[in-house]
């Protein structure tokens, strides 16, 4: 069974929004791997259509730098129900059951799923217990403003800390897994 990973850069102060506007100085060698290994373990992506809608703008044109191979090669589905298509290449909508369309996928054979930016797609796949880590780089920054990757109204969720490390540049690299109820 796939991984569904949400992969999110975050500021101390857990925003997400923008992050071009506040993350370019910590992008380091640590940052970089990091970021290597996240796509070298992924094979798609589920993203919001805000989210898409920004990427598949910027990405297409990105194809020559790092990254952009992955991004635009890999499986992309945007969960909308506004999104009438899909034009950036191997783009799917997912438009009704998306509970059940991300099951399917995550029970398909392949690499990870990973989730980026989409902070109203993570909400909804938290409450379901869709989400299997959550991969966070937290930067030592604090911006004031901005969305926050968890929204008032979630669930009391407890975690487990999969993976911790502290980069060079001071970013916080945590991996969390969602502690599920035994029963």
């Amino acid at each position: 069974m796939r991984k569904l990973i949400v992969s999110e850069f975050l500021t101390a102060d857990g925003v997400m929004e923008s992050p071009f506007e506040w993350h370019g100085p910590y992008f380091d060698d640590d940052m970089a791997r990091t970021v290597g290994d996240q796509m070298a373990a992924s094979d798609a992506l589920l993203l919001g259509r805000v989210t898409y809608e920004g990427f598949a703008e910027a990405w297409p044109a990105m194809a020559d730098q790092p990254g952009g191979a992955h991004m635009n090669g890999v499986a992309k589905y945007v969960v909308s129900t506004t999104l009438e298509k899909a034009d950036w290449t191997n783009s799917t909508v997912i438009a009704e059951d998306v509970e059940g369309a991300v099951r399917r996928l995550k029970e398909q054979e392949g690499a990870d799923i990973t989730v980026m930016g989409s902070a109203t797609l993570v909400q909804w796949l938290l409450a379901r217990g869709l989400v299997d880590e959550i991969e966070l780089l937290v930067d030592p920054v604090v911006v004031g403003r901005g969305k926050k990757l968890f929204q008032d109204g979630l669930p009391t969720m407890p975690l487990t800390v999969v993976k911790s490390e502290m980069f060079g540049s001071g970013v916080h690299h945590v991996v969390y897994a969602p502690r599920r109820e035994e029963s």
